[in-house]
């Protein structure tokens, strides 16, 4: 390879220098500034001739003065949501009461570091705009290089122009990162170009190449220094710029142009080795942090997406969602690309979960009030229709008010237990007397008879200890289902005659319960379907655990297959319990 020629690892560009901005520390530590000792060094910030420079010392201020701000909004029972940690704070200032003693002094800081941005950004793209400028000089300068070769002139004058192009062409400033590495190379193939080509005298010529090597072996010395630095950061900029003087200085004699171009080259791969060492780590862990923020802004979205009925239920959700905030706050940064949107996602769930909460407490009182109407109202309906004849309709209309009643939410404490009462005996007299009254295709008395003489049937069944035992409580379930009403006074008393006489087949349905109560078909369902919601919430525990790890991918998408095919068991279930329960409720 030519001395020329450029490294494999372009290192002059913006984006080495964005990572290397984004990485450097701060030279002061402002975490334990006062409110107002932030503000005036901000305020002596934008007073400083070189502030366009000093980005991140801006954000250093910024990121002390939120954390600051939030503790002592804490302090004094006014922060809501946590503050974001340092690079996370929003530049938007939350509106705040009229009342609130840091209005004045948040409101001012936050005018002024909006006008730090503004101003950033004007610099910024003034900045881009001579970058530009320079290309078009520097472009140029090739232009009269190459006309410069073209020549048929004496040495005598062409080299002196030669010389005063390679002036021009270094007092031009740095030219925008997508066009740096072309028009270099462009400008160095004809630099040598006009060494090979015109026929200089050799005493300048030698000269010439004495200089350069003379640079460059400087430059040599200064790159093998740079790789014993242990701040691999610093010495990665201090590196771009030796690779730009080393490329402003023109060739040296062929018999040293490779042993010096491999002297410096190999300097440059040792610190080039440890930097992408620092920053493939610095990436892992960044990519680490994503994903565990990633699971707890799940966490928080499942949290505001959940039916919430009560107070209590609501300060238990609370206590969650503070606990998964302390968690946060314990994980670092994710990439720059990255952070600010995480954190947004992660605030916009808290702040949907605590504006859910604000509805329900100020509609909460509201709402008790409307259900008190709703449960008289049904009072009444069943009190007008306790005396009715009409036995079929009427029942069908008293199982409707049944499930309206259940449906209906809380009441006054004072007035529940009361109201309950009420409902209950006006259904209770409807039924005693629908019973009374039967008609002999509604043989009630019949069915209580017929599941009567079941229940000894099951009571005589001797257990076999094998499949044949979970056959027949399978058919003994069915043929109890299959048989009609009993008399509404007798409901109670059949039915737990039927659950203690199935208590025998509790083995054979759930042998590792050990002895005991035979649960219901309902409760059993119940069971399974709380069961498969612990399932679930294993699952998203296994997939936070998992993400840590970047070989974990294929364990991460079970986990998500399992979840979905949870979540679909549990749509079914749901609906099998509903039918039991309105089975339940027509006897």
């Amino acid at each position: 390879m030519s001395e020329e020629m450029i490294p494999d690892v372009e290192l002059t560009s913006d984006v080495a220098e964005a990572e290397i901005a984004e990485t450097a520390e701060p030279a002061v530590n402002y975490s334990e500034k006062t409110l107002a000792e932030l503000v005036s060094l901000f305020e002596e910030l934008m007073q400083n001739e070189e502030r366009m420079k000093m980005s991140k010392e801006a954000e250093a201020i910024k990121s002390a003065f939120y954390k600051r701000l939030q503790k002592e909004k804490a302090e004094a029972g006014l922060a809501g949501v946590e503050a974001p940690a340092e690079d996370e704070a929003s530049e938007e200032v939350a509106d705040v009461p009229a009342d609130n003693p840091f209005a004045v002094i948040e409101a001012g800081f936050k005018d002024q570091y909006n006008r730090y941005k503004k101003e950033r950004a004007e610099y910024n793209k003034a900045l881009e705009k001579e970058r530009e400028e320079n290309l078009a000089l520097k472009e140029a300068v090739i232009a009269d290089l190459k006309a410069l070769l073209e020549k048929q002139e004496d040495v005598n004058a062409t080299f002196p122009e030669f010389r005063e192009i390679q002036a021009r062409w270094r007092a031009v400033g740095p030219v925008p990162a997508q066009n740096y590495r072309n028009i270099t190379e462009t400008y160095q193939l004809y630099v040598e170009q006009f060494y090979d080509m015109v026929k200089i005298n050799r005493e300048l010529r030698d000269l010439d190449f004495r200089k350069n090597l003379e640079v460059k072996e400087q430059l040599c010395q200064q790159a093998e220094a740079l790789a014993e630095q242990e701040n691999v950061v610093e010495a990665f900029r201090e590196l771009q710029k030796l690779h730009d003087q080393w490329k402003e200085y023109g060739p040296v004699a062929k018999e040293f142009r490779e042993s010096v171009w491999e002297r410096f080259k190999s300097a440059t791969a040792v610190i080039n080795r440890k930097y992408q060492a620092h920053f493939e780590g610095l990436k892992e862990q960044q990519a680490d942090n994503l994903a565990k923020k990633t699971v707890l802004c799940e966490r928080v979205e499942a949290i505001a997406e959940r039916e919430i009925a009560d107070s209590n239920e609501w300060n238990a959700c609370s206590k969650e969602i503070e606990d998964i905030q302390k968690e946060w706050r314990t994980i670092g940064f994710a990439s720059k690309k990255e952070n600010q949107k995480i954190y947004d996602r992660f605030r916009a769930a808290c702040d949907k979960f605590y504006e859910r909460k604000r509805e329900f407490y100020s509609e909460y009182k509201d709402s008790i009030n409307a259900n008190l109407e709703k449960k008289i109202a049904l009072c009444e309906a069943a009190e007008a229709l306790m005396t009715s004849t009409d036995w079929k309709k009427t029942t069908d209309q008293f199982i409707s008010l049944q499930k309206q009643w259940k449906e209906i939410g809380a009441v006054p404490r004072k007035k529940s237990e009361q109201l309950w009462k009420r409902f209950r005996a006006a259904c209770d007299y409807f039924f005693a007397e629908r019973d009374k009254h039967a008609k002999p295709e509604n043989d009630y008395y019949g069915n209580l008879k017929a599941k009567l003489a079941l229940v000894e049937e099951i009571k005589a069944y001797e257990m076999k200890g094998d499949e044949s035992d979970i056959q027949a409580m399978q058919d003994f379930q069915k043929r109890w289902q299959e048989i009609g009403f009993v008399p509404f006074k007798e409901k109670d008393r059949v039915a737990k005659a039927y659950k203690d006489a199935m208590a025998k087949f509790a083995s054979a349905r759930a042998p590792r319960r050990g002895r005991g109560r035979q649960l219901s078909e309902k409760e059993r369902l119940i069971q399974k379907y709380h069961q498969l919601e612990q399932d679930i919430v294993t699952y998203e525990n296994n997939i936070g655990f998992f993400s840590m790890s970047k070989a974990s991918e294929p364990l991460i998408k079970q986990m998500q297959e399992r979840i979905a095919l949870a979540k679909e068991e549990l749509k079914a279930l749901a609906e099998q319990i509903r039918q039991l329960s309105e089975t339940e409720e027509q006897e």
